[in-house]
């Protein structure tokens, strides 16, 4: 996948983003909103054989900015129609510029229009609400709360949001 919008680009991740994404996935201030506020612990090079393993219907995308790399996405087939995203703007200095709408925007539409998708779903920590503003802006809907679901890796329980989003909901931000 390649795709871009004014200086925003989101293209495959490669074997050569490897140490790049275990910088990302071992920091723990990135990655406490997944539930691994110690990071990851994955290695460049357990990255690097799992990015091997991607296809089109399962893959990593890195997020760049003016031909700099500033976070990453993802998307993964859960049925003949659907696909599950996730979104993660890795450099603190880009976040809150808009840049997360216009992005999932290109994915979204990429995803409707070129793969077929016809159903969109992700999850969000109820805390993010930055996150959950931009999913209903873009036209997600909130299908349930799930209070207490699961652990993050210090043992804290935490709860989760689910959304959906079909396209003729789906608000284009990238045009």
């Amino acid at each position: 996948m390649l795709l871009q919008f004014k200086n925003l680009t989101i293209r495959n991740a490669t074997v050569e983003d490897a140490d790049l994404l275990s910088s990302w996935w071992n920091d723990g201030k990135i990655m406490a909103h997944a539930g691994f506020p110690n990071g990851t612990g994955e290695t460049a090079c357990e990255i690097a054989e799992n990015l091997k393993k991607d296809t089109d219907e399962d893959r990593r995308l890195i997020i760049e900015l003016d031909n700099r790399p500033i976070g990453e996405m993802s998307y993964g087939r859960e049925s003949a129609d659907t696909v599950g995203i996730g979104i993660k703007i890795c450099d603190f200095s880009e976040q809150d510029k808009g840049y997360g709408k216009i992005l999932l925007s290109m994915l979204i539409f990429s995803l409707f229009k070129d793969m077929g998708y016809k159903k969109i779903i992700l999850d969000t920590n109820v805390n993010n609400k930055r996150a959950q503003h931009v999913y209903e802006e873009l036209g997600f809907t909130k299908l349930r709360v799930r209070e207490n679901a699961w652990k993050n890796q210090l043992g804290e329980l935490q709860s989760s949001i689910d959304y959906e989003m079909c396209q003729e909901d789906f608000v284009n931000f990238a045009r």
